[in-house]
């Protein structure tokens, strides 16, 4: 009887406990890693899904349009219908493999399309008719009651690649407010390059790269990842499946020197 007493008790605290976990507020686990995808087209992803995409990890967590947690796989984003292979999922798996005693959360907000412009509070996007930095900072805020911030990843600059006299203040801007908005002070924040697939462009992509690539030097915990190398689907603009691949795991190369600094 006394064993069936002990039994008993054992079962009942663990009930008690799930019931708990269910009712009380979150906090956040400092083993459960955050990871912010921000930028336009490139960042969301345009790769055509195929089998790898289906090759996941239970420890790479997704935040979705619903604000609930599940297993990441392509496509992360939900910007528009042709959301499909960006680098997110390789870079949250590169950095899973990194850190094997956590579980990393990616939390996917770029918009396809979009200028640094409409990164901004207020600021709407005419063409998905969303506001692509205050629907940000409310999965952020959301996802930040159960986990910790650990780094931002930023592609985006296909829409401003002409502007690359402001481009840099802009993104220097935008990388204070977030880090104040976000109560994340040092947070890493990794950058990307813009590929020169289009001959017409490529004086104003090498200034563009030029302007990210230099910011290391006035930005603290800052990085750019290179796109050396990679190629286009066929439509000269966005990166097939398996570039994508390349350039996540090249954001997480990046973003582990910055952690580990």
């Amino acid at each position: 009887m006394k064993s069936c007493s002990i039994v008993f008790t054992i079962i009942y605290a663990i009930s008690v406990s799930g019931v708990l976990s269910q009712t009380s507020s979150p906090t956040p686990n400092p083993n459960f890693h955050l990871y912010l995808l921000i930028g336009q087209s490139n960042m969301a992803g345009r790769g055509a899904v195929d089998a790898e995409s289906k090759n996941t990890d239970s420890r790479v967590q997704m935040l979705t349009k619903d604000l609930t947690w599940k297993t990441a796989a392509d496509p992360l984003h939900f910007d528009k219908p042709v959301a499909g292979v960006g680098p997110g999922l390789a870079f949250g798996k590169r950095m899973a493999e990194a850190y094997p005693h956590v579980r990393i959360g990616l939390i996917p907000c770029a918009v396809g399309g979009t200028s640094i412009k409409v990164w901004g509070p207020g600021a709407e996007d005419n063409a998905t008719k969303t506001h692509p930095y205050d629907d940000m900072l409310k999965r952020v805020h959301e996802a930040q009651k159960v986990g910790v911030l650990k780094g931002i990843i930023w592609h985006q600059g296909e829409a401003d690649r002409g502007a690359s006299k402001t481009y840099g203040q802009s993104l220097t801007g935008l990388i204070e407010l977030l880090r104040k908005e976000l109560n994340a002070p040092d947070v890493p924040f990794v950058a990307g390059e813009l590929s020169n697939f289009n001959t017409n462009s490529q004086a104003s992509t090498g200034r563009f790269n030029e302007v990210v690539q230099g910011m290391a030097k006035t930005v603290k915990n800052y990085a750019c990842a290179s796109v050396e190398g990679l190629n286009h689907k066929g439509d000269h603009l966005h990166y097939n499946a398996e570039s994508a691949r390349i350039l996540g795991k090249r954001y997480a190369e990046k973003m582990i020197e910055l952690q580990n600094r």
